[in-house]
């Protein structure tokens, strides 16, 4: 499904989710190697292979990644309390910690070599800021909130 966003003249060239309507929500998203306990990064993964896998045809430009969310609470919460009770943290927790890791991995994953920003708010503002400055000439803005992730891949100008 593709919409032109009023904002900022950006086009929706194609939008992936998780859950969708097959997916089996009490499983979980697919998981995801060398993240662990929290279902955050597994999500943004999974919405944004979905996203692309849909998009009409690789980008010839530079496609940039936004990650909106709050973090990975999960993990966050597990680390403080690992810490409180005086018990060694496991190292993927520093690795997964930093919300910009899984967009490092879907980056590398499908060969995007754009900028890369997280925020808490938004997206579609630093995507045009992105686009608009020629830091990239598409972005895939992932956006994780509780336990749903939504992924779109936009740019300026005429839909393909």
């Amino acid at each position: 499904m593709s919409a032109v966003l009023e904002i900022h003249d950006l086009v929706v060239l194609a939008e992936g989710y998780w859950p969708e309507p097959d997916d089996d929500v009490a499983a979980g998203p697919p998981a995801l190697p060398g993240f662990v306990l929290s279902t955050f990064n597994p999500l943004a993964a999974v919405a944004a292979d979905r996203c692309l896998t849909k998009r009409p045809q690789p980008p010839d430009g530079i496609t940039g990644i936004v990650l909106v969310s709050d973090g990975d609470r999960v993990s966050a919460e597990h680390v403080q309390q690992a810490v409180a009770d005086g018990k060694r943290i496991g190292p993927l927790f520093f690795f997964q910690s930093v919300p910009n890791s899984v967009a490092g991995l879907i980056a590398a994953k499908w060969d995007l070599r754009g900028p890369v920003v997280c925020v808490t708010d938004g997206g579609l503002d630093e995507a045009a800021l992105l686009i608009g400055d020629g830091d990239a000439d598409q972005v895939l803005i992932v956006e994780v909130r509780a336990e749903q992730a939504a992924a779109r891949i936009v740019s300026a100008g005429a839909r393909p």
